[in-house]
């Protein structure tokens, strides 16, 4: 029997219980900039992607596009994932999903279409073990962004141990080959996609979590120098997938 004068551990926090222990935050200072960065660097080495290096960071040009929102995810106020999310418009183009599929992805946009588009996501590998629940939690922010930037589409570079996540959460299908991720020596990667107006409902309807409220949308992705959300007439959309003989 335990003495009351003993510390309690915190009890395990399961499902929707999380969310009044979680805090999403924009990342913006050099300091939270270098925790990310770090936090990545253990993840990816973690996950035998990529090779020790003396810095340990893993950044690129990318993390400061003017389309890109950096998020921390921090539960107990530690930060535990982190996810880049990058805002694909006509004018804005700028993301590794461009680079490496821009033969799939250019003539949508030159007509108009809108994608939000995650990357760099990062998980503690320590904390990802106490929390089943974290890769929900940290994409649902790609999920919320669809929302607000009104997109036509949700993008995903995804490695290929990790497509049936993709698949079951967020309906996302192949519609480009795998191709070889800059800095990773071991694994490509799938672009992956789904049609987020057509399949959003049946998407909230089985992972309630995914749902959000306009204050929460706005608090997370309003800030001076953005674009607001994209309004404009409904669009003729080319198909998700791509032609069969480019798939994986």
């Amino acid at each position: 029997m335990s003495s009351e004068a003993e510390p309690r551990r915190p009890s395990p926090v399961r499902g929707a219980a999380l969310f009044d222990r979680i805090d999403y935050r924009l990342i913006e200072s050099p300091e939270d900039r270098d925790s990310v960065y770090l936090l990545r660097y253990k993840a990816y080495l973690n996950g035998g992607l990529i090779l020790p290096s003396e810095t340990c960071q893993v950044r690129d040009v990318y993390d400061d596009a003017p389309n890109v929102w950096i998020f921390g995810v921090y539960v107990d106020g530690e930060l535990c994932s982190s996810v880049r999310i990058h805002l694909l418009t006509r004018e804005w183009r700028m993301s590794y999903s461009t680079e490496l599929y821009g033969d799939v992805l250019h003539r949508r946009l030159d007509r108009g279409e809108v994608f939000v588009d995650p990357a760099r996501l990062a998980a503690d590998p320590e904390k990802a073990k106490r929390l089943p629940e974290l890769p929900y939690l940290t994409l649902r922010l790609a999920y919320l962004a669809c929302e607000y930037f009104n997109a036509d589409t949700g993008l995903a570079m995804v490695r290929p141990d990790h497509q049936p996540f993709y698949r079951r959460v967020f309906l996302h299908e192949p519609v480009a080959e795998p191709r070889a991720f800059p800095g990773w020596h071991t694994m490509k990667t799938s672009l992956m996609a789904s049609d987020f107006k057509n399949l959003r409902e049946k998407v909230l309807t089985r992972f309630p979590i995914m749902r959000s409220n306009a204050f929460e949308r706005r608090m997370l992705f309003d800030r001076n120098n953005q674009r607001p959300a994209v309004l404009r007439p409904v669009l003729v959309r080319a198909p998700l997938s791509a032609p069969a003989a480019t798939l994986a």
